[in-house]
C-alpha cells in the first residue's frame, strides 16, 4: 500500500490499437504478415551474408548485425501485440512489462550506434580506400559491433534501474499496445520528474550523438563522390550511400518526435502510428531498403538459390 493508500499495481492492462471487433481481426492479420515478413527478411539477410563468403567484409557483417537488432525491436513488441488483439486478457505483469521496454529499448539504442558505425565503414571505404583494410579489419569491426550491443544493454539498465523506484497506483491502465516508459510515468504514485530528466538527457545526447556523426561522416562522403571523374565509381558509391540515409532518415526522424518531442496530455492516435511506424514497419523496411538494390546481395542470393 503507498501513503496514500491506494493499492500498488502490480499488472497492468495494454489497451492496444482498437476495440472494434472487426478491425481487430483485419489488424491480426495485417501484422501477422507484416511480422513474418520482418523475420523472414532479416534473418534470411543474415543467414544470407554468413553463408556467401563474397558478403564477408565489413559493411555486410554491420548490416547483418543491424538485421538482428531490428529482430529484436520486432520480436520484443509484435507478439505479444498479436496475442492481445485476439486475446480478452491484456493482463502483462510489471516483470513482463520491465522486460519488454529493456529489450526494446536497448535494440533501438544498439541501432543508433549501428548507424554511425556503417556510416563510418562507408566514409573509410570512400575517401581512405587504400587504408580500408587497415582500419576496418575484421577483428575491430566484432569489437564496434561489440560495443554498440553492450552500450545499448547498459543505457537501458539505466532507465529500467530507475523504473524500480517508482510505484504504481494511478491506474492499471496503459493506453498504449506494449509498455512504453511515458505511459508508466503517467501512472506512478511517485514524481517520475527524476526518471523523465535522465530519459530526455540520454535521449538527446544519444541522438544528437549519434546523428551528427552520421551526418558529418556523409557530408566528406559526399564532397569524396563529386570529386570522383568515373561516372560509374559516383553512381555505385552513391547507390551504397542512399539505402543507408533512407533508412537513417526513417529512423532518426520517427525517435526524434516520439522521445526528444513527446506530445502532452492523453496518447493519441498520432502518437500510437509514430510508434509503430518505429516498432513495426522500420524493422519491416529496413531488409529490403539495403537489398533490393544491391547488386552484390543479389548476386549472392542468385548463388545460394542455384547451388540448392
Amino acid at each position: 500500500m503507498t501513503e496514500e493508500n491506494h493499492t500498488v499495481v502490480t499488472e497492468f492492462i495494454l489497451t492496444g490499437l482498437t476495440n472494434h471487433p472487426t478491425l481487430k481481426v483485419v489488424l491480426f492479420l495485417l501484422f501477422l504478415v507484416i511480422y513474418l515478413i520482418t523475420m523472414v527478411g532479416n534473418l534470411g539477410l543474415i543467414a544470407l551474408i554468413w553463408k556467401d563468403p563474397h558478403l564477408h567484409t565489413p559493411m555486410y557483417l554491420f548490416l547483418s548485425s543491424l538485421a538482428f537488432a531490428d529482430s529484436c525491436t520486432s520480436s520484443s513488441v509484435t507478439p505479444k501485440m498479436l496475442i492481445n488483439i485476439l486475446s480478452k486478457n491484456h493482463e502483462i505483469s510489471l516483470v513482463e512489462c520491465f522486460a519488454q521496454f529493456y529489450f526494446m529499448g536497448s535494440s533501438a539504442t544498439t541501432e543508433c550506434f549501428l548507424l554511425t558505425v556503417m556510416a563510418y565503414d562507408r566514409y573509410v571505404a570512400i575517401c581512405n580506400p587504400l587504408l580500408y583494410p587497415v582500419l576496418m579489419s575484421n577483428r575491430l569491426c566484432i569489437q564496434f559491433i561489440a560495443v554498440t550491443y553492450l552500450l545499448g544493454a547498459l543505457h537501458l539498465a539505466i532507465h529500467v534501474g530507475l523504473l524500480l523506484r517508482l510505484t504504481f497506483c494511478r491506474s492499471n491502465i496503459l493506453q498504449y499496445y506494449y509498455c512504453e516508459i511515458l505511459q508508466l510515468f503517467n501512472v506512478s504514485c511517485i514524481d517520475p520528474s527524476i526518471n523523465m530528466f535522465v530519459l530526455l538527457i540520454f535521449s538527446i545526447s544519444i541522438q544528437a550523438f549519434t546523428f551528427i556523426n552520421i551526418m558529418v561522416s556523409y557530408i566528406r562522403v559526399l564532397f569524396a563522390i563529386l570529386k570522383k571523374k568515373s561516372e560509374k565509381g559516383r553512381s555505385k558509391a552513391l547507390s551504397t550511400c542512399s539505402a543507408h540515409l533512407l533508412s537513417v532518415s526513417l529512423f532518426y526522424g520517427t525517435l526524434f518526435l516520439i522521445y526528444v518531442c513527446p506530445g502532452s496530455g492523453p496518447v493519441g492516435d498520432k502518437e500510437k502510428m509514430l510508434s509503430l511506424f518505429y516498432t513495426v514497419i522500420i524493422p519491416l523496411l529496413n531488409p529490403f531498403v539495403y537489398s533490393l538494390r544491391n547488386k552484390e546481395v543479389i548476386g549472392a542470393f542468385r548463388r545460394v538459390v542455384r547451388k540448392e
